[in-house]
């Protein structure tokens, strides 16, 4: 199961700011994976984010994509997830902290990925 949630228009730049998408969970949720991935590759520098349940962090290791790079999957550094049990109705934040130097990076799109807690 996932959720797909997106930071931008699909030809729109990425922007440094908190809550860029916020959501809340269906049900509660036990997360195993988190990516990111964009239209257009940030040039110059990278892409970080960070996801929040009720303002707080989930992860350890942000999730980034790497300069000239259109996904998380092939970071350098690979995220870390610290909160892994998203509760039912939970407040879930979608960060943007870095952007890219020269080009910021274009049609932002978070990928949760889990299952539902029975």
């Amino acid at each position: 199961l996932s959720f797909i949630v997106s930071l931008t228009a699909e030809d729109g730049d990425a922007t440094v700011a908190d809550n860029l998408a916020r959501i809340r969970m269906p049900f509660a949720f036990e997360l195993t994976a988190v990516r990111a991935f964009c239209n257009t590759a940030p040039t110059g520098a990278g892409l970080t984010f960070d996801i929040t349940e009720a303002g707080s962090t989930i992860l350890s290791t942000l999730l980034t994509i790497d300069a000239t790079e259109t996904t998380s999957t092939t970071a350098s550094t690979p995220p870390v997830i610290s909160d892994s049990t998203l509760a039912l109705d939970a407040i879930i934040g979608f960060n943007c902290d870095v952007i890219g130097s020269t080009n910021a990076g274009q049609g932002i799109k978070i990928m949760l990925i889990g299952y539902e807690i029975v």
